[in-house]
């Protein structure tokens, strides 16, 4: 006899619909699983068979073929367990399936119990789009599953539980939606801008990066704060709106990687591998092609501590994420995209030892030493920075001062504003920075005075400054405007474009400008507003 039941499997981030169909027929006992399924999933004949017997249900002891359609699609992970199941008990003739449209998720333990599964919210969202009523998962997977609206989630503890009430013996009761809950604390992890004494410009420089979505590098000797103030990022970023929370929650979900007790990522997710992780644990990949450390800053901050010790080949792979937003991982087995829309935050010592052009600690490092270690980070991987910040060591006076800084919740109040701003440039709910402006929008949206013109191009003949480098002052002059609350009267400028002026900036060295911004109503001013230099490199 035939029967049928649905499932759903994964790839990427995308989910598909997988018909499990069991025959069982006359002939010698043999179990047999087809349809392009890996090691876990040929695996679950042997926990399905003592799972049903333990649930008290008859396992045939006659030719069982399943099938996991479609073929030529690859079925990996232990969730086919439960439909598998159902699909016998269903050929066996020992339940039937509900009325409405039904997706069984799920990995069985021996003894009948459904343990926890990855995927489950990705799984699910694609069943609702398919037009499924019902949703079976794992007790433990229910809060998860509940965060799709639309559609009837039933926690399943045990596959007796599930039988009975596909019987009409005991009924399951659904989840009911309750929307998704939001974060309510704005400082995370015990972080907060007021306890860093001193560096305020590098705290200027970082709500500024914050408020357009900036890349930004720290550069400074060790204990100077630098970790500190990367760390303090997630408390002035805007809270998740739900799209991004779900997005984020799919991705930890396939990866494994939510909290227990925790269905929904709330958080912005700050990541902050080791220099000693691999390029595949960078970028994504592995036997089963995971998702890697930049798609799981997705939403978020990817801080990279160290940068210079990172291994080359694995810094040069950010290099197009950070341009097009998300990462393609192609092997012989297949070829996933996986989104990596993140904040790239850098921290690294100006030499070896740390103590280069210190003014109390003298580097024992030689010239050619140090030439070295500053020629790790490429042009080109530099060049995708938009901000650049020296963070000095940080004065004793500073260090005793009881006085607190402004707190991360007002930074906040101010980042939201301006995300808010660029909103509504950019069309009402869209998901659009300021950094991620292309050269047409630049030019419509920053439209240049004659002084500004004639400074940018002073900047770009000495500076050696490239096409990427010039927009990339631009966008961080726009972004200065917009904390600063210019043309928030108006959706566009008259004329297309706000106007922007300079007032002729200090010039250091021929690869230092020294970007000093402050707002002038109407106009981007770049004067005095840094303490300290915020630098940006060609």
């Amino acid at each position: 006899m035939l029967a049928k039941s649905q499932t759903c499997a994964v790839v990427g981030l995308d989910g598909f619909i997988v018909q499990v169909e069991v025959d069982i027929s006359n002939g010698l006992p043999v179990f047999n699983v087809v349809g392009l399924p890996d090691t876990a999933v040929q695996e679950a004949r042997e926990r399905v068979r003592a799972a049903l017997r333990n649930s008290g249900c008859q396992f045939p002891m006659r030719r069982i073929t399943v099938n996991l359609a479609p073929a030529d699609l690859k079925k990996a992970g232990p969730a086919y367990d439960l439909p598998i199941a159902v699909g016998i008990l269903l050929s066996s003739g020992q339940i039937d399936l509900p009325y409405e449209p039904s997706l069984f998720l799920g990995e069985l333990s021996l003894d009948g119990g459904l343990r926890h599964t990855n995927g489950v919210l990705p799984m699910v969202s694609v069943a609702r789009e398919q037009g499924f009523a019902a949703v079976y998962v794992p007790t433990p997977d229910a809060a998860e599953a509940s965060l799709v609206e639309g559609i009837q989630v039933y926690p399943v503890p045990t596959l007796a539980a599930l039988v009975s009430h596909l019987l009409g013996e005991s009924r399951i009761e659904p989840l009911e939606y309750a929307g998704l809950p939001e974060s309510e604390g704005p400082v995370a992890g015990g972080y907060n801008l007021a306890h860093i004494k001193g560096q305020d410009h590098a705290k200027r420089a970082l709500e500024v990066a914050a408020a357009g979505f900036h890349n930004i590098l720290f550069n400074g000797p060790p204990g100077s704060g630098k970790t500190m103030l990367a760390r303090s990022l997630p408390t002035i970023l805007p809270r998740m709106s739900s799209e991004e929370a779900l997005d984020a929650t799919k991705i930890y979900s396939i990866s494994g990687a939510l909290p227990s007790g925790c269905p929904l990522v709330a958080e912005r997710p700050f990541r902050a591998p080791h220099y000693s992780i691999s390029n595949a644990g960078l970028v994504g990949g592995g036997r089963n092609l995971r998702p890697g450390e930049i798609t799981m800053s997705h939403r978020g901050v990817l801080f990279l501590d160290e940068l210079p010790e990172f291994d080359r080949t694995a810094l040069e792979s950010l290099r197009q994420p950070l341009e097009d937003k998300v990462v393609t991982i192609s092997r012989v087995s297949g070829s996933v995209t996986y989104p990596a829309s993140f904040m790239l935050v850098a921290a690294q010592n100006p030499c070896p030892c740390g103590y280069y052009s210190h003014p109390r600690k003298e580097c024992t490092c030689s010239a050619s030493t140090v030439a070295r270690y500053q020629k790790r980070i490429s042009g080109p991987l530099m060049d995708r920075i938009d901000i650049f910040v020296e963070v000095p060591p940080v004065e004793y006076d500073k260090l005793v001062d009881e006085e607190l800084a402004e707190d991360s919740t007002v930074v906040r109040k101010r980042v939201e504003k301006a995300r808010q701003t660029q909103r509504q440039r950019f069309d009402e709910g869209s998901d659009h920075f300021n950094s991620q402006m292309g050269a047409a929008e630049v030019w419509k949206l920053c439209r240049l005075e004659d002084s500004a013109k004639s400074l940018l191009q002073t900047a770009t003949n000495q500076l050696n400054l490239s096409a990427r480098a010039f927009h990339r002052i631009v966008k961080v002059s726009r972004t200065i405007a917009d904390l600063a609350d210019s043309d928030t009267n108006q959706r566009k400028p008259p004329g297309g474009g706000a106007s922007i002026s300079f007032a002729r900036p200090e010039l250091k060295s021929n690869r230092i400008l020294a970007a000093r911004g402050l707002l002038k109503t109407g106009t981007l001013a770049f004067r005095r507003s840094f303490r300290s230099l915020v630098r940006a490199r060609c």
